[in-house]
């Protein structure tokens, strides 16, 4: 009886270290696939004139999505020029996510 359950144990013990060195290298891969935009410009940053220019150093098209602080999107754009009109945005605080290729940046942006 006891060997049973010292053989259960065991069992149990593998399958959980299993699991979770699967469960970390899932992580790393999520972690990995991210990259930054080399070279992104976001200015002027705070915005008081109703425009803001996004340049980078590949400078590809690049979709834009902007929330408030309670996380709702506000604004969402393809953006092949540097500049973006955000004049019909009220005076606050952002998040900017910017997608370009396969590279991610999240940026705070304050508008006056």
């Amino acid at each position: 009886m006891a060997k049973n359950y010292f053989y259960i144990t065991l069992l149990l013990g593998f399958f959980f270290t299993l699991s979770v060195s699967a469960q970390e290298g899932k992580q790393q891969s999520k972690l990995q696939e991210t990259t930054v935009i080399e070279g992104l410009n976001l200015y002027p940053n705070p915005v008081s004139n109703g425009k803001v220019y996004i340049t980078s150093k590949n400078d590809l098209d690049k979709d834009i999505t902007i929330f408030d602080v309670l996380g709702k999107k506000v604004l969402q754009t393809t953006l092949s020029s540097k500049e973006l009109n955000i004049s019909n945005l009220t005076p606050g605080v952002y998040i900017i996510k910017i997608n370009e290729a396969e590279s991610t940046a999240t940026r705070k942006l304050i508008v006056r």
